[in-house]
Parts: C-alpha cells; sequence; structure tokens
C-alpha cells in the first residue's frame, strides 16, 4: 500500500465501442430494447441517437482497475481485488452509426485505508468530451 498516493494515476486507458459492441452486449446480457441499436426508435423517444447499454459503460469504465489489479502481465501478480463498484449515470454514451464512441477512462487514487487494506479508486469517465459517469468510485482491497 505504501507504493500508493492519493493523487496518484493508476490507469488510462480509451475503449472504442461500435454498433457491433452493442449488438454483441445485447445478446450476452439478454437486453434487446431497441434504443440500443435503431436509430429510429431512438429519434422516436427523443433521444439524441443510439445509445450504449448503461451497465456496458459502467462494466468498461471499471476495466482499466482490473487490468491494473492483475498486475497488466507483468511478473509482479495480483494487487487486489474490486470489493465494490459505485457509479451515478450522468449521460448517454451516443453511439454514432458510422463513428462509434468512444470512452475514455482515467483511474485516480482518492483515498488510502492503511487499516482497512483497501484504496478507493476515483474514475473520470468521459465520452463525447462528457462525463458520462459521476461519482464512479471503485474500492479495491490489496493483496
Amino acid at each position: 500500500m505504501s507504493a500508493l498516493e492519493v493523487g496518484q494515476v493508476v490507469a488510462e486507458k480509451t475503449y472504442p465501442l461500435t454498433r457491433d459492441s452493442l449488438v454483441r452486449y445485447a445478446g450476452a446480457s439478454g437486453d434487446f430494447n431497441p434504443i440500443h441499436y435503431r436509430d429510429d426508435v431512438a429519434a422516436e423517444v427523443g433521444l439524441p441517437g443510439v445509445l450504449a447499454h448503461g451497465m456496458l459503460t459502467m462494466g468498461t469504465a471499471v476495466q482499466p482497475v482490473v487490468e491494473w489489479l492483475e498486475g497488466a502481465g507483468d511478473d509482479a501478480g495480483v494487487l487486489g481485488w474490486v470489493s465494490d463498484y459505485q457509479v451515478r449515470f450522468t449521460r448517454p454514451v451516443v453511439v454514432d452509426p458510422t463513428a462509434g464512441a468512444e470512452i475514455v477512462v482515467v483511474a485516480k487514487v482518492g483515498k488510502l485505508d492503511d487499516e482497512a487494506g483497501t484504496a478507493r479508486i476515483d474514475l473520470t469517465v468521459n465520452s463525447g468530451g462528457q462525463t458520462v459517469l459521476g461519482k464512479a468510485q471503485v474500492v479495491v482491497t490489496l493483496a
């Protein structure tokens, strides 16, 4: 734990999303709401376009923390595990039919608890230059 400092960036990553990503996620999750794949339905209900599933966005956002904890493939071994994860959905991720979308994640140490052996990792999650998840926090238990 001593190697970590509050304010330290532990992971940064950009993830592309395409309409194919949405179809694959719909199949895996069983969420076939047409706002996730049909422009006409999204427009009909007043949305700016086809939206990524909220849980897909949330799952994608925690991925760089998981990779960091797993040691990102180095010989250091597993650093710990996710013991809590919470977010507030602030904006949807609109996935353009041609260009797709990108989810940009920066993971920074927000708080250390030496006694509990945990760290709170604060996520900044953006798409199209706008924050899409607010108060995104991951509590990790360190090995």
